[in-house]
């Protein structure tokens, strides 16, 4: 006790038992100003949401997005909290992603390497532990892994992809149909759970939105946003695939080629509805029909082809991606309202990400799949309030893989030996080990739309991939060539790297126990 405290304790007279309740009444105000060690988490997971067109992350498309406001809530979460520049999926797709981030296993260990697959039977994942640490658990939206439960407390799931209009979910009580949106749907269902829950017990909230997947269906009240406006095209749009192994030149993924005029840029006649449009009453048909005939009978008597019509097609799918977007970031915005209501703001965790990256015209492209930057980079952002310090942007190399990992250890609770990723919590207190991964492993399985099986690694300056159906490699230097537009694999100058990234590779390969390229492996 300092001498001026002393002085004031004569002088005022207080007594020893007024002095015992004035310092329990500041170790409680005290404790308000410090993080609860173990808080609630909200994880807001998109799908084949892009780094490139979330204003926060500074990527091609951010500036427009900020002058658009096309992610302003995201970008708020970035700010309050911190985002992780080199953060990479492990398997560029939807279902073999969900599974990563429930298990903490990359593909081959968990047995989801493809589309609508279950987890492999008797594999752990992380709600079981968020259970046993005493928290609620409730995921709602799109879970797209077949027959594997969910292991929540609360569980509404979209069946299989879903759809943005009038989706059915699956619950304990069988499927039920909602009327709407399904943005706005998840959104309100997580909100009502959010009131709903006991008050007395931490809480895990998954809120896992079908949006923006193809065929970026978007809502009603942005049918007319960004109607006048010019998306930035890409320097490699029209992108002849020069300098790269054959599958570059091989896939179905391009724009101009590929993309389809009727389902995914909806130049439909009046009756001639897709499946989305069919599950529209007839006054929502028409409300589209007056938002878009406008747009659709300019594009019938242009007569478009080449790369004007390449050029239409990049705008038009852009603005729907977009505005789909627009409608997930109002959802975190309204999510971050009921926790402000609610007094939870801050003892939440808040946690946005997507399940992988997306192409957004880059080399002419839709989709993902490759291991090339577009695809394998994702979105994570992380709030944690009196932990995270505001607008910090983490650079370690990161990976799905490690979500599960840091959900328990946020919670408190225990995971089992064997798993491929590690906690970021340490990351994010900002102490990152010693050990920490300077690179990360990927392995592609399914070869639709063209993109072969493939295996690669990502490091701070290279990426490194084998296609080894046809035994082609590929090397590009980040570093050079940040658009990844020649290989430099066969260059004498490089065969230094190329062995010492071989090297690499194969002790990731082999430590993780990846044989599934095989030819005895079968993956269906």
């Amino acid at each position: 006790m300092s001498s001026e405290t002393q002085r004031l304790r004569r002088s005022s007279g207080i007594t020893g038992l007024c002095w015992l309740l004035l310092g329990l009444l500041a170790l409680k105000c005290g404790a308000a100003e410090t993080p609860r060690s173990h808080p609630n988490i909200v994880f807001v997971f998109s799908d084949d949401h892009s780094l490139q067109t979330i204003g926060a992350y500074g990527g091609r498309l951010s500036e427009f997005c900020r002058r658009q406001q096309v992610t302003p809530n995201i970008d708020r979460l970035a700010a309050r909290g911190g985002l992780f520049v080199n953060s990479f999926c492990g398997n560029s797709l939807c279902s073999p992603s969900r599974a990563t981030v429930l298990t903490g296993l990359h593909s081959h260990a968990n047995g989801v390497m493809t589309l609508s697959k279950p987890i492999r039977e008797g594999i752990w994942t992380f709600p079981t532990a968020l259970r046993e640490a005493g928290y609620q658990t409730a995921v709602i939206g799109k879970w797209h892994l077949d027959t594997t439960p969910a292991n929540t407390d609360f569980w509404r799931l979209l069946d299989g992809q879903g759809t943005y209009w009038h989706p059915e979910f699956i619950g304990p009580a069988g499927r039920e149909k909602h009327i709407g949106y399904a943005s706005d749907i998840i959104t309100d269902l997580s909100v009502d759970w959010l009131k709903h829950r006991d008050p007395a017990k931490p809480f895990m909230l998954m809120v896992y939105h079908k949006a923006p997947h193809r065929i970026w269906m978007p809502p009603p009240r942005y049918y007319h946003w960004l109607a006048n406006v010019t998306i930035p095209e890409p320097d490699t749009l029209f992108d002849d695939y020069s300098g790269r192994a054959s599958p570059a030149h091989n896939q179905k993924m391009e724009i101009g080629k590929i993309m389809n005029l009727t389902t995914d840029l909806k130049v439909v006649e009046p009756g001639k509805w897709g499946e989305e449009f069919n599950r529209m009453s007839d006054a929502e048909r028409a409300e589209w029909s007056a938002a878009f005939a406008a747009r659709n009978d300019a594009f019938r008597k242009a007569h478009l082809t080449g790369r004007e019509l390449t050029r239409w097609k990049y705008q038009e799918y852009m603005k729907d991606y977009l505005r789909c977007i627009k409608g997930v970031d109002d959802s975190l915005g309204r999510l971050m309202e009921e926790l402000k209501a609610e007094g939870l703001e801050k003892d939440t965790v808040v946690i946005y990400a997507s399940d992988q990256g997306f192409y957004n015209g880059e080399h002419g492209w839709f989709d993902k799949r490759w291991i090339y930057e577009e695809s394998i980079h994702m979105p994570l952002i992380v709030s944690w309030p009196g932990v995270v310090k505001p607008g910090t942007r983490f650079t370690p190399m990161v990976q799905n893989i490690d979500y599960a990992s840091t959900f328990v250890e946020i919670a408190g609770g225990h995971t089992p030996d064997g798993l491929h990723g590690r906690s970021l919590v340490p990351i994010l207190r900002g102490q990152t080990p010693t050990d920490w991964r300077h690179s990360v492993y990927y392995h592609y399985y399914d070869p639709d739309h063209g993109v072969p099986r493939h295996y690669g690694i990502r490091t701070e300056r290279y990426t490194l991939v084998h296609f080894y159906v046809t035994d082609e490699w590929e090397l590009y230097d980040l570093k050079k060539d940040p658009q990844q537009m020649r290989s430099v694999y066969s260059d004498p100058s490089y065969a230094a790297t190329v062995d010492r990234l071989k090297a690499e590779l194969n002790r990731l390969k082999t430590g993780f126990k990846d044989t599934s390229d095989q030819p005895q492996a079968v993956v269906h």
